[in-house]
């Protein structure tokens, strides 16, 4: 017993610290105490069901370890008997926090134990402890944090929920705030019900404590931590409150909306009400103002979460210096999809990546514990909603929505979290959904016993006026007002909203696009200047084939320079990775900024654009481009986690909040890009007539037969064509370094912006013909169409085909030596530049039949739109045959394939071609 008296000496704050360092990490333990530590652990064991005789500790000391145990018992599972959910009963989970399961007794109670220092409360008796560890722990909020493995973060945890007993100490006039934003969630839902009686609201009832929630972080992030700004996502549930109750939207063009007015643009289709964006601002006390931002979203839940961290990231680049504290990412989610939707698991993994990191992002979810009719234990494997959280070791807090100063903490908690460590935090809103999915559902077909609770459960409006009541800081005559008030404004936007003949759609950050005009199918197809100086074009070249001073590359790099250099200064014949970087060259020098990424961009899937260089000796990722010191803008290139559906939507965010940046999402192969079909469905195809949004996103997809196999030969170019309206984006298969040159450049010297998507090649990128010179950069421009360089008059059949194909045709046609037959590339698949193929038809007056030929199969590539789109002429079609996939998988049979769609261009048989383009 006497080896261990010095630990009666031992202040027990001070070990308990120690032990929670030895329980994080061993072997940053002195070694006499990881060795005491170590013989505590084992003759704890089974909850202490030793040899007494194996341990010689002190009692009152091993008592003190007891108690620590259970502090930490608390700390580490407390959130799983805590008062959250505020109309169903809590799972039991064992075992229990029973004192008895720490080695404890009731006859311990009244016992004085120091290891309440670690608390912060001073020695205590055991029973003022366990209510101390109750209040913190186990009342409306539940807190999840001792996974994290920051020791920062973690004591910083522990310490912030002591300061207060996990329970906000609000002064009267906050009270009354709170009350006044749940009187106006609350009222707002009342109102709808009564006049739009079955109409599709997506109701916040039984989640009403978000709009007092939101308020406070916002309000705190504004005048506490001079947040500037304010990115706001979120999905159906509860958005027409938060438009109304926290935006400001006009409640009269609400009204407006519901009663089905058309739009008064009618450039636009619109969108239902509970789908649009809105962008205002907010000054708060002491001037303090806050811009905020609610993203329009469409149907698709989560689809958002990726675009609003993009919208951030582009602000924090451009409008912020850097400095993420300026502003604030919020995503609010439901509980069935937060847990169901793997978007959030991609857009999760972002959140400390460099190329795409927001400084942390407060995840709140209005939990209904029902998705659609789907209980809660059919919606999920893992025990909660948010436990996509623990994937970035984010803290959760649980909080029982019925508790309206408990939300409130738990935000403003979230708040000071995400500011001081730059980290996603995550609030479980633990409520209910007093209707159906919709309005018009019924909710008592799927979960009879859950939806007579929640008819007899008063809303958090009522629980927390009686509260304040109770508390004497309030009357009934107060609250009557308040109701009052609230309802006899509704009614009276609501009168109001039947004088206006229309609804409309709001711009949505109208400063970031002031100088942009949305344009039309016309100016789409206007001719932009896109030249570039020679001189300037060639200290560019010289730029990206010089390896800076001082830098010693690998040897393999160095060889991509000298072929940068040979093919500028040699030859003059520009492959496609050179075009590609001047470029970009030229817009850094024109003062634009250039942001690319995806997988393996930095180098390009083949290898081809080498725009990250790597020193030999320190590693030091080295941007060529950027070494320009003739530039006015800067580029970054990031290669992304191997995600499409998140990263092209957080890189469409990027290029809304962002116009002057050239944007780019490379897929890594063209078919790739399913897995982000959502994101092109709902918001780069059709976004500008849903919602006025302009967007400059360019997506590179290569694209191209040669034998690879199902997978990787279309980027299923039929799937974006169906997808053109009348002017919503530009879509083009180039087939030369030139034309991908200008594209780029076109792209950000117009006046306003669509979304291109470019099918890239593969082979092409060093094909020996695809090449092109710097006068062909420097003095043309994106041409939409090519005509051939045959004499017209012997040609009696016109070939249109696209990309890479060409060259195929090409080549046949030379060994063939078929001069009557012109092949024109059609470049810019959308919009169809008719005019300019009109006028290279009729330089040939002897064309008696016209062909689309293409390497997919018939029911896939660009067939179904020229025979809708092109109406110059009839077409006759040269394909595959219906496939269901896009190629074969055998070598030989891609050859036989591709052979016999070549025979047909030139009215042979397949066997004849084969002989006679042997080589």
């Amino acid at each position: 017993m006497d080896k261990f008296s010095f630990l009666n000496a031992v202040h027990t704050g001070f070990i308990g610290d120690l032990y929670d360092q030895y329980q994080r990490n061993p072997d940053a333990v002195e070694p006499s105490w990881r060795s005491f530590f170590q013989g505590y652990d084992f003759a704890s064991e089974d909850y202490l069901e030793t040899d007494e005789n194996s341990f010689e500790v002190p009692e009152e000391v091993r008592k003190e370890f007891l108690v620590i145990d259970l502090i930490n018992g608390y700390r580490t599972r407390g959130h799983l008997f805590t008062k959250t959910n505020p109309v169903r009963e809590r799972r039991k989970y064992t075992p229990t926090l029973d004192i008895e399961n720490f080695g404890l007794s009731k006859n311990d109670l009244s016992t004085v134990f120091r290891a309440g220092e670690i608390l912060g409360i001073g020695a205590k008796t055991l029973a003022e402890i366990i209510q101390h560890l109750q209040t913190i722990y186990c009342d409306s909020i539940g807190v999840e944090y001792m996974f994290l493995r920051n020791p920062e973060e973690l004591k910083w945890w522990q310490n912030r929920l002591n300061q207060n007993d996990n329970h906000p100490k609000y002064n009267d006039e906050t009270k009354k705030y709170i009350l006044s934003k749940l009187n106006q969630a609350v009222g707002f839902e009342n109102f709808l019900q009564t006049k739009y009686v079955g109409q599709k609201r997506f109701s916040l009832e039984g989640g009403e404590t978000l709009i007092p929630g939101i308020s406070m972080a916002l309000k705190d992030a504004a005048e506490s931590y001079g947040v500037k700004e304010c990115v706001l996502g979120m999905a159906h549930r509860g958005r027409l409150n938060t438009l109304v109750n926290i935006f400001r939207k006009p409640v009269r063009d609400l009204f407006s909306e519901f009663e089905g007015k058309d739009f008064e643009d009618q450039d636009i289709d619109g969108d239902v009400k509970y789908h649009l964006g809105l962008t205002l601002s907010k000054t708060y006390k002491e001037g303090q103002e806050i811009k905020m931002n609610l993203v329009p979203n469409p149907s698709h839940l989560e689809t958002v979460d990726a675009v609003v961290e993009g919208i951030v990231r582009a602000k924090i680049d451009n409008d912020y210096e850097g400095d993420s504290g300026k502003i604030l990412p919020i995503l609010v989610h439901g509980d069935a999809a937060i847990a169901g939707q793997g978007i959030v698991y991609e857009v999760v993994q972002m959140a400390q990546l460099n190329g795409y990191k927001t400084g942390g992002t407060i995840h709140v979810v209005v939990n209904n514990q029902v998705g659609f009719t789907t209980n809660y234990l059919d919606a999920r494997s893992s025990t909660y909603c948010t436990d996509v959280a623990k994937v970035t070791l984010s803290p959760v807090l649980h909080v029982n929505a019925d508790d309206a100063e408990a939300v409130c903490h738990a935000m403003q908690l979230a708040v000071e979290f995400r500011m001081k460590f730059k980290r996603d935090v995550f609030i479980d809103l633990l409520g209910y959904r007093k209707y159906g999915h919709n309005e018009g559902d019924e909710p008592t077909f799927t979960q009879p016993n859950l939806y007579k609770a929640i008819a007899k459960h008063q809303n958090p409006k009522v629980i927390y006026a009686e509260k304040l009541k109770a508390e004497g800081k309030l009357d009934d005559s107060y609250v009557d007002q308040m109701t009052t008030d609230f309802k006899g404004m509704l009614e009276s936007e609501f009168q109001e909203s039947k004088k206006q003949e229309s609804s409309r759609v709001n711009e949505f950050m109208p400063e970031v696009w002031e100088g942009f005009i949305r344009k039309h199918l016309e100016a789409m197809l206007q001719p932009v200047d896109t030249s570039y100086d020679l001189e300037k074009l060639k200290g560019i070249a010289k730029v990206i084939s010089t390896a800076p001073e001082g830098v010693k590359f690998v040897r393999k790099a160095n060889r991509i320079l000298k072929d940068r250099a040979k093919r500028v200064f040699e030859t003059n014949q520009l492959d496609w990775g050179t075009a590609e970087n001047l470029a970009y060259g030229t817009l850094l020098e024109e003062g634009y900024d250039v942001r690319i990424s995806g997988e393996d961009v930095e180098r390009g899937t083949f290898s081809h654009r080498h725009a990250i260089m790597r020193d030999e000796v320190s590693e030091e990722r080295i941007n060529l481009l950027n070494t320009n010191a003739n530039n006015k803008g800067e580029m970054t290139i990031y290669n992304s986690h191997l995600s499409e559906y998140g990263v092209l939507g957080f890189d469409y965010g990027y290029a809304m909040a962002a116009p002057n940046t050239l944007t780019i999402w490379e897929a890594q192969f063209g078919d790739f890009a399913n897995g982000a079909q959502i994101m092109f469905d709902q918001y780069i195809s059709s976004a500008e007539d849903k919602w006025k949004l302009q967007n400059g996103l360019v997506m590179l997809l290569p694209h191209g037969y040669e034998g690879q196999g199902p997978e990787h030969s279309s980027a299923r170019i039929e799937r974006f064509l169906q997808s053109c309206g009348k002017d919503n984006w530009t879509i083009a298969n180039c087939s030369t370094p030139a034309n991908i040159y200008h594209i780029l450049r076109r792209q950000m010297k117009r006046d306003f912006r669509k979304p291109l998507i470019v099918f890239t090649p593969k082979s092409l990128l060093r094909l020996p013909k695809a090449v092109s010179t710097m006068e062909e950069l420097a003095s043309g421009g994106f041409q939409e169409v090519i005509d051939d360089t045959i004499a017209p008059e012997n040609v009696k059949k016109m070939v249109f085909c696209t990309g890479k194909f060409y060259y195929d045709l090409e080549q046949k046609r030379e060994l063939l030596n078929r001069n009557d037959v012109a092949l024109i590339r059609i470049e810019q698949l959308f919009p169809l530049h008719t005019e300019k193929i009109k006028e290279i038809m009729d330089k040939y007056p002897n064309v008696e039949r016209y062909v689309w030929a293409q390497e997919e199969p018939k029911n896939m590539g660009a067939w179904a739109h020229m025979l809708e789109r092109f109406e110059l002429a009839r077409l006759e079609c040269v394909s595959r045959n219906y496939r269901s996939a896009p190629a074969a998988g055998s070598k030989k049979r891609y050859e036989r394939r591709q052979d016999t769609v070549m025979a047909k261009v030139f009215d042979l048989d397949v066997d004849a071609f084969r002989e006679l383009t042997k080589k």
